[in-house]
């Protein structure tokens, strides 16, 4: 009776085991099949867009042929490079902060809370914000504006993720570097920021990454120019918003076009997340 009963147990672990198996195989194809779906439809409309006009035209009037992104690439460029340098000392200052003093702080608490919402707010609120507190007074929209509003987005996951390496640092080598007679403010700077300056590295490439494709902060504050600009204080082209107005449109060079930059963010993402993994997995086999 016992030994029934025993291998009754078994035979029920084993099918429970299996059926597990097999539901995560199956929620992970299931996921793989619509990724690849959509790079396969994304690599076969955008690739045949990419010419050089893409890269040294601006993008055509209605009803005009040919056309490119250069406005657009130039734009998305040009905030994207001050979003980063606004968020990557801001942001890793904050996180050195919260790896410090965040768990006896009731200020670093709140900012750490602060922070954690600030990961899961939807971009659209955000551009909402900057739109109001910003834009409608400075009473146009800017390229400032939709930097301002990307730097939101990316601040939290570059303070998040230099808060989370910095606790990775053994408290043994902070107690040598203590007993050394090394003040405070230089361990935290020379000791442990030093020792995972790749994974803060890495926390700044997959900001840069998240905000590239962010089309809903943009169009309340940067908006678009058909025109090509440099000049942060007036309405600036970008990608995100270009590819969102032209895939609707009833012109095929457009939805052409559209497909095209959708095929450019979509690389230049994939080369972010792919550095920032090489980068990691580099100082990690050191």
């Amino acid at each position: 009776m016992r030994r029934k009963t025993t291998a009754t147990i078994v035979a029920r672990r084993n099918l429970r085991h299996r059926l597990g198996m097999f539901l995560s195989v199956f929620a992970m194809m299931f996921g793989i099949f619509f990724l690849l779906w959509i790079l396969y439809t994304l690599t076969v409309n955008g690739i045949g867009a990419l010419n050089w006009a893409i890269f040294t035209e601006t993008t055509p009037a209605p009803g005009n042929d040919g056309g490119g992104l250069m406005n657009a690439l130039v734009g998305t460029v040009l905030m994207v490079l001050v979003t980063t340098a606004i968020t990557t000392p801001v942001g890793i200052m904050a996180g050195m902060y919260l790896a410090e003093y965040g768990e006896t702080s009731w200020f670093g608490r709140i900012t750490r809370f602060t922070v954690d919402i600030m990961l899961s707010a939807p971009s659209i609120v955000i551009g909402l914000f900057i739109y109001a507190v910003y834009v409608a007074n400075a009473g146009h929209f800017s390229g400032w504006a939709g930097s301002f509003a990307l730097s939101l987005i990316a601040l939290p996951v570059i303070v998040r993720t230099t808060d989370n390496f910095l606790n990775l640092v053994p408290e043994s080598l902070r107690e040598a570097a203590f007993a050394l007679g090394a003040p405070r403010w230089r361990v935290a700077t020379m000791v442990r920021l030093k020792a995972v300056k790749a994974g803060v590295l890495t926390g700044v490439l997959l900001a840069v990454a998240r905000i590239s494709g962010e089309t809903a902060p943009l169009l309340f504050t940067a908006l678009n120019n058909q025109f090509f600009s440099a000049n942060m204080n007036a309405p600036m082209a970008n990608l995100p918003v270009v590819i969102y107005q032209f895939a609707m449109s009833p012109y095929d060079n457009w939805r052409e076009l559209a497909w095209g930059g959708a095929f450019i963010i979509t690389l230049g993402v994939l080369g972010l997340n792919i550095l920032s993994r090489v980068v990691f997995a580099r100082k990690a086999a050191n």
